[in-house]
């Protein structure tokens, strides 16, 4: 498989650690010396579509292909605009891509990885010939705003990328899930049917809102990314050191420092933007690796590991040559 285009979109409104210090028991100091987030960007009503279509129109114009010729849209989210139809139909839909197949697939931080996979999967079956995949989330619309503990962290946005099938080029993955954990971090708990069940027409915030125990998230994350990303290394056949670039969910700067010490790799091959966007869940690894890309520090040949890590619990990483 190889990555021709890639595109991303990060809405408009910036939300500094100042601008949450007046709603919040909060400072910049305090959240960038435990987060490295200095602000986020925030829907001003801008739906999971239509940034996620923004971001795909950018990814097909890098790759030179019209819409028309897209044969496959996979959309990595947790908060598509409703249950029905999915986001990806409703991409579809604004950018004209009347020849795609669609679907949304569900792995919250780590959706870009799996979603990437199933493209590598669908093009190396023949199925298709291409894919846009798109990682975008709206998580401000599942943040407790009262809650430290999880409003500072998080920012809405949308990358994507633009593949073909290409036999020459190498893309191989790991992945993993524990469901038993789930509870570490969840978000939509609530129900309709269990409301009218119930009789009950209020909605309590943890029913609905993020909550998540930060303190089992971070030592998941140490433990798994660096023990997966291994595992890809290892079975691509490469070393670490040919590896130019490790691109990582953008959740906390202490855990890509983490990482990076335990694999005893340089922090410098591990970029980070989260200081400017907080952690915008699937769309994360998708925003980073554009970003990368325009900057010139990708080119053709460069080896690249992507991991990402978040709510199921889930985990995976790919090694992929551009």
């Amino acid at each position: 498989m190889e990555i021709l285009g890639t595109g991303s979109y990060l809405p408009e409104r910036v939300i500094s650690n100042d601008d949450l210090s007046k709603i919040v028991e909060t400072n910049d100091e305090w959240i960038v010396s435990r987060t490295g987030i200095k602000q986020r960007r925030i829907s001003d009503g801008e739906t999971t579509s239509q940034m996620a279509a923004k971001a795909a129109l950018e990814a097909l114009n890098d790759a030179g292909v019209k819409p028309e010729e897209v044969e496959l849209i996979l959309l990595a989210t947790m908060t598509g605009d409703e249950a029905m139809p999915n986001t990806a139909c409703k991409v579809q839909q604004v950018i004209n891509a009347v020849n795609a197949t669609c679907l949304d697939i569900s792995a919250a931080c780590t959706g870009f990885v799996f979603a990437l996979n199933t493209a590598n999967a669908y093009l190396s079956s023949g199925m298709y010939q291409n894919a846009l995949v798109i990682g975008a989330d709206t998580v401000s619309k599942v943040i407790n705003w009262s809650d430290r503990g999880t409003c500072v962290l998080f920012g809405d946005g949308a990358g994507a990328a633009f593949v073909k099938a290409n036999s020459e080029k190498a893309y191989v993955s790991m992945t993993g899930s524990d469901g038993a954990q789930g509870d570490v971090l969840q978000a939509g708990k609530i129900s309709l049917s269990n409301l009218l069940m119930q009789g009950e027409v209020s909605v309590e915030p943890d029913d609905y809102y993020m909550t998540m125990n930060g303190q089992k998230v971070f030592q998941f994350a140490v433990r798994k990314v660096p023990e997966v990303v291994r595992q890809v290394v290892e079975k691509a056949g490469v070393s670490m050191d040919e590896i130019d670039y490790f691109l990582l969910h953008q959740a906390n700067v202490r855990i890509i420092a983490s990482v990076a010490k335990r694999l005893g790799v340089p922090v410098e091959k591990m970029p980070v933007n989260l200081d400017k966007y907080g952690n915008t869940s699937a769309a994360s690894v998708a925003i980073l690796l554009n970003e990368v890309r325009r900057e010139g520090k990708l080119k053709k040949g460069s080896k690249v590991v992507i991991a990402g890590f978040g709510g199921g619990l889930t985990w995976g990483a790919s090694y992929i040559e551009l």
